[in-house]
């Protein structure tokens, strides 16, 4: 198994309506950029190929989502594949048994691995304030029901969108099955209060390192749409809680990082929650 993965977070702007064209060209770009600077795997923002509409009501919205094998999508992979690089490609996605807020995974073959589903879906009041939008995704997308590890690269990667990395449980459950490296594509914004979310944004993600001996690699979007303001700050977090690289608010951004994986396994020797947690006591969590 590979000791060392060079993996990036690719941090994509504010997206127009109609705005897929110049996304996609844009996540090229980063594309072709990461493979200069030799990265493996490339992990892009929560859906990011669309505006980020669950912000608003609206009845109209299937055409955000598409399927696996939509033209923009397939760019993504086939651009990826033919350079060797993996791929963690979110979307909106519109499948058989509902629309999901997805991250399709692709190796470094362009196969896909697997698909992970947003498993906890958020919806926040809107309020009156600037930017004071609110979120209304339990409007659009189905909750999955799974926390797969995926191999990629030689390495063991869960995924967490957005909203999920505020619940300790199921980063602590991928850990459980192996994972090394916690992948988290983002969309996350100011809202109304930009100082409290600038201020509060890298705790989640070094808790979740910290806690459970893992690299947290976070991709985030950035720019302004109408009303909501993506902060950007796209990190990467090693298996002790310190950050190792973030990206600033621009809209078009790369943060790399060369995760040495033997680091996890010395990261949770040092602390060895596996030998010191008591599931014999934490039977309310899941009742």
């Amino acid at each position: 198994m590979a000791q060392t993965l060079r993996m990036a977070a690719a941090q994509t702007g504010a997206v127009a309506e109609p705005g897929e064209a110049a996304i996609v060209d844009a996540a090229i770009a980063l594309i072709d950029r990461a493979h200069g600077e030799g990265v493996q795997l490339v992990v892009f923002p929560e859906v990011f190929l669309a505006p980020f509409f669950p912000c608003r009501l609206e009845s109209d919205f299937a055409h955000y989502f598409m399927t696996p094998d939509a033209p923009a999508a397939q760019a993504l992979r086939g651009h990826a594949a033919a350079r060797g690089m993996a791929l963690v490609l979110p979307l909106a996605e519109r499948a058989p048994s509902g629309y999901f807020n997805s991250a399709l995974v692709y190796d470094e073959r362009g196969e896909q691995v697997g698909t992970y589903r947003k498993t906890h879906i958020p919806a926040y009041f809107p309020n009156d304030r600037p930017g004071g939008t609110g979120s209304y995704e339990k409007f659009y997308f189905t909750p999955g029901q799974d926390l797969p590890v995926f191999q990629v690269c030689g390495a063991r990667v869960g995924i967490q969108i957005c909203n999920d990395r505020l619940y300790p449980e199921g980063s602590r459950a991928l850990a459980l099955r192996g994972a090394q490296v916690l992948l988290m594509p983002i969309a996350f914004s100011t809202y109304s209060d930009p100082a409290r979310r600038a201020s509060i944004w890298e705790v989640p993600l070094r808790a979740r390192a910290y806690e459970n001996g893992a690299y947290v690699l976070a991709a985030n979007r950035a720019g302004t749409e109408g009303p909501r303001r993506h902060l950007g700050h796209s990190m990467a977090v090693d298996p002790y809680g310190m950050i190792a690289a973030r990206a600033g608010e621009g809209e078009s951004e790369l943060v790399v990082l060369d995760a040495d994986l033997a680091e996890v396994e010395r990261a949770r020797a040092g602390f060895p929650w596996w030998r010191d947690r008591r599931p014999d006591l934490y039977g309310d969590l899941v009742k």
